[in-house]
């Protein structure tokens, strides 16, 4: 499995030269059988990364929006599709966009909405509603309960790998949520962890869960901000991705 990053708040050292960013997210993930468009950003800077990367957008087979909120989803308004794709949501995104956008997209797409986890290609999950199991992740955004933040979960020989926009429902309650589906291991964990330093209860029980889970690959970006990024490079040695960068991991 090969994972693109066509958006993030900074530049890799690899794309410095041709990519741009933005604060956002938006990924690119390709598999033997499908190739999912993550998030989609805030503008057209993933269509414009993509290009740049030599990918082929029109080649996606499915597009998943983490969450409703702009930097996540406010790059489909671009899109550049020439035929109507699969568009994996909650549905209480639809609910909770701009009427211009929704509506965009309910014309643009072949909606797909589902609450409960779904295997929508075999050994991928999006995973809809994630139940908040522990006590030191808030598993909300400020006063909203953010019952439409999900993430994917992949299935390999080694264990799962879950893909996440901004884990508002809580990074590690998305993990736990992922082997619960797939009965597998936590093997990498991708994406915006919604970590920062103004939240140690948070911050702590994530790297206790993290030291105990030990998944192989562990890659926080985007919403977690740089005196976390720190502790999690001190504790993991974690190498912090960026626009530009690509992870290729064996199923």
């Amino acid at each position: 499995m090969k994972i693109t990053i066509l958006c993030e708040n900074f530049s890799s050292w690899k794309g410095r030269k041709t990519c741009k960013a933005e604060w956002g997210f938006s990924v690119f993930i390709q598999t033997d059988n499908s190739n999912i468009l993550f998030d989609t950003g805030h503008t057209d800077i993933y269509k414009h990364n993509a290009e740049s990367l030599n990918i082929n957008l029109e080649n996606t087979n499915f597009v998943i929006l983490s969450h409703y909120h702009w930097d996540h989803v406010g790059g489909l308004q671009h899109h550049d599709f020439k035929t109507k794709k699969k568009l994996i949501i909650h549905p209480e995104i639809i609910e909770k966009l701009p009427l211009k956008e929704s509506q965009k997209i309910k014309l643009d797409f072949e909606i797909v909405t589902s609450k409960d986890a779904m295997e929508f290609v075999k050994g991928i999950y999006f995973l809809g509603e994630i139940p908040r199991i522990n006590d030191f992740e808030k598993g909300m955004y400020k006063d909203e309960k953010m019952l439409d933040d999900s993430a994917i979960a992949v299935e390999s020989e080694n264990g799962v790998i879950v893909i996440t926009g901004c884990s508002h429902s809580g990074i590690c309650n998305i993990c736990e949520y992922a082997k619960k589906i797939t009965g597998k291991k936590l093997y990498a964990v991708i994406g915006g962890f919604h970590l920062f330093d103004n939240d140690q209860k948070a911050v702590n029980g994530t790297i206790e869960y993290f030291k105990a889970e030990k998944p192989k690959y562990l890659y926080p970006m985007h919403c977690v901000d740089f005196p976390t990024l720190a502790r999690f490079h001190t504790i993991f040695g974690i190498e912090k991705l960026s626009t530009g960068d690509e992870i290729e991991i064996d199923l």
